[in-house]
């Protein structure tokens, strides 16, 4: 990409991304809408926790067993550090992330759970601009914004409503805790074959959330029937195969506000597919605010590519202005 330097305020043209990048964000936009509606069947008959865990065991075992043979495995070893990076990654996506969400999902409807995991976005913006320094850009900042104004008015937390609230804030816990395992493992010493770092996320989180569920008792409440086996087997082969791959290989090719957008649009798709095949109510207020996200998401994609100059992060020091007249020797 071309460099242009401007007195204390260097900043790279916007990226032209590869068809690839826009393939992958349409899988994650699609694929990750529709898995809202399949943990809500599969929790109707499977504790939450083992759900999860089944589905991500089950899912990153067949990763590995594809991958780790695959690729330079001399230059791309699988060693403690790559596994202890796959537990606090897994851990945080799949036992907070995923986990926290099944749970919630026993009380709150798929596409109100959808709406609030779409805070996902302002949590990276927020959590990337205090421990790292990250500027956005004004509009997609304001898209941001916006975004999770089109959310809050789809969905009023404060309203009136039959929904769980304790589920609802567990909810925004789990984007929280989605967004932090996903700034961590740009710099956490795993796999660089994308297809073993998924692997090893959904294996070890599987792990976690496995033994967090027979720990909470949830072996006894273990009741699975063939509606609940197809959304599990759904969530493993379309969600975690499919969507979770192409998340992570977008997480290294891809800026984080751009890759972020997909929680904007999965409420969308999420809402009217609970609407079809779940009876879930659609509003007028839901198409007003679905218009809104919509709209975020144009301002955060325009804009996405283009990269400031860092400030100071918890994790980063502001950097020192580099004049024109130092670059000349000046």
């Amino acid at each position: 990409m071309e460099v242009i330097i401007r007195r204390g305020h260097p900043r790279l043209m916007a990226a032209s991304y590869s068809p690839r990048v826009w393939l992958a964000l349409a899988t994650i936009y699609v694929v990750w809408g529709s898995t809202f509606m399949a943990v809500t069947i599969a929790v109707r008959d499977v504790p939450p926790l083992l759900a999860m865990g089944f589905r991500h065991v089950t899912a990153g075992t067949l990763l590995l067993a594809w991958a780790l043979p695959r690729g330079d495995r001399k230059r791309d070893p699988l060693g403690w550090p790559q596994i202890r990076s796959g537990f606090i990654f897994g851990g945080a996506l799949f036992l907070l992330g995923h986990g926290g969400l099944a749970w919630a999902q026993q009380t709150v409807p798929s596409g109100v759970a959808a709406l609030l995991i779409g805070s996902i976005p302002l949590w990276m913006a927020l959590l990337d601009r205090v421990f790292f320094g990250k500027r956005l850009h004004p509009s997609a900042t304001l898209g941001l914004v916006v975004g999770f104004v089109g959310l809050a008015f789809l969905f009023d937390p404060f309203g009136e409503g039959s929904f769980d609230r304790l589920g609802a804030v567990v909810c925004v816990l789990s984007a929280l805790a989605w967004a932090a395992g996903s700034l961590y493992s740009r710099g956490a010493a795993l796999p660089e074959r994308p297809l073993v770092s998924a692997g090893l996320a959904a294996l070890c989180g599987g792990a976690l959330l496995l033994v967090a569920g027979a720990a909470s008792g949830e072996l006894g409440d273990l009741h699975p029937s063939a509606g609940s086996i197809g959304a599990i087997g759904y969530l493993v082969v379309v969600g975690t195969l499919v969507g979770f791959v192409a998340y992570v290989w977008l997480l290294r090719n891809a800026p984080i506000s751009l890759v972020g957008t997909y929680a904007y649009v999965n409420p969308v798709i999420a809402v009217a597919l609970g609407a079809l095949f779940l009876g879930e109510e659609i509003t007028g207020q839901m198409l007003a605010a679905g218009a809104v996200i919509l709209v975020s998401v144009a301002m955060i994609v325009r804009k996405s590519g283009e990269v400031l100059e860092p400030g100071r992060g918890l994790r980063r020091r502001a950097p020192v202005p580099v004049l024109e007249g130092d670059l000349q020797g000046k």
